[in-house]
């Protein structure tokens, strides 16, 4: 089966996991747990109406937790007050914060690099 995302979706969803995994550091001191990362990826895709294969969603999830990690030396990305605000009521990203736009700027890049063997 192949994944539905196309490169927009992809970025904006990896966006949407490593922002859940910072919040989950900054909350717990631990990245998200399995059973959460699944389900942040199930909020993002009836929101969106796509979904990505389950190998993409397992690769999309690893590389998370490699992005939240890189980014969490920032200071102002470990405080959950100011995570928080990245995410809306309804649970999508505000796309105004220019840490939301950040984040997406690298998850973008960061796929770039990606080879897909799908």
């Amino acid at each position: 089966m192949r994944s539905n995302l196309d490169d927009e979706h992809r970025a904006d969803l990896l966006c949407y996991l490593v922002i859940a995994q910072l919040i989950a550091r900054a909350r717990t001191d631990d990245w998200l747990r399995t059973d959460h990362l699944v389900e942040a990826r199930r909020i993002w895709s009836q929101a969106h109406g796509v979904s990505p294969d389950w190998f993409e969603s397992v690769r999309l999830g690893h590389v998370s937790v490699q992005l939240a990690a890189s980014v969490w030396a920032i200071e102002l990305l470990q405080d959950v007050e100011v995570l928080s605000r990245l995410v809306t009521d309804a649970r999508q990203l505000d796309y105004r914060s220019p840490i939301v736009r950040g984040i997406l700027d690298v998850c973008a890049a960061r796929l770039k690099t990606w080879r897909y063997e799908m």
